[in-house]
């Protein structure tokens, strides 16, 4: 069985404490062995006991203590440091954390370490705007929570989603194919449209508009960021509540082909 040393886990401070207090045991012994021919058996007796206690009671609760508390730090910190990664309303990624992740994929996928191939997606909500105006920014923020959760509902286990505006979501499939990613798309798309929001009974449909790209092969963040945004801009200039989607770096259609389904 393996033992778990992580910073935040208990088996670390009992390793630590163990290894560190029998250290401590075998300094006392082999500090005091030069004088154990000299002492009487009974004063040997006390000698060995005294380097056996003492460095137990003192040691043993010296490194307890440490590593108790360098596991509380190492809890804060991880507490913390998903804090900072995560957007405090929808609890899904916050820009920062998200662009970050999706490009340390690219990275592997460059040197090879993953699959070369997934897609990028920008979610939008349509008319957000009328919401916060007609029902007021805590209604609104409900509809982000509302449609975030929805999102990841959609997702595989691998996949990354992040608020990167006021209510605008990225989603990156690694790994994904066009069917795929597109079949995802569609999917979020009809299930926002679906969902119930009828805030103090007040029915509000939901709906938004989605831009995307499916690439295979070398690619940036901020190209694929570019593309998609275009494609969100023409999903919203065709009437919003669709998908415009493009497929780049691909056998069979061509490079920039693009389809828009509603």
């Amino acid at each position: 069985m393996r033992i778990d040393l992580s910073p935040t886990s208990w088996g670390r401070v009992i390793v630590v404490t163990v290894v560190g207090t029998a250290i401590c045991i075998g300094a006392a012994f082999f500090v005091d062995s030069f004088n154990f021919p000299h002492l009487s058996p009974e004063a040997l007796w006390h000698a060995q006991l005294t380097d056996l206690f003492l460095p137990l009671v003192l040691a043993g609760s010296f490194f307890f203590f440490l590593m108790f508390k360098m596991r509380q730090l190492a809890i804060a910190q991880k507490e913390l440091s998903i804090v900072a990664a995560t957007d405090s309303l929808t609890a899904v990624f916050n820009r920062g954390a998200f662009s970050m992740l999706v490009e340390a994929y690219l990275d592997q996928a460059r040197s090879q370490a993953v699959v070369n191939a997934g897609a990028f997606l920008i979610v939008d909500a349509d008319h957000f705007k009328t919401i916060n105006d007609r029902l007021g920014h805590d209604c609104g923020d409900q509809a982000l929570k509302l449609i975030a959760k929805t999102i990841q509902d959609q997702l595989r286990g691998a996949d990354i989603v992040g608020r990167i505006g006021g209510e605008e979501f990225a989603v990156f499939l690694p790994g994904a194919d066009p069917s795929q990613s597109w079949l995802v798309a569609e999917g979020i798309r009809r299930r926002i449209r679906e969902v119930e929001f009828a805030p103090g009974g007040r029915p509000c449909p939901l709906s938004v508009s989605i831009g995307g790209i499916a690439f295979s092969g070398p690619t940036t963040y901020a190209d694929m960021f570019r593309v998609a945004d275009e494609h969100l801009y023409k999903a919203k200039s065709n009437g919003r509540d669709q998908v415009s989607f493009e497929t780049t770096g691909l056998r069979g259609p061509a490079v920039g082909d693009a389809a828009t389904v509603h």
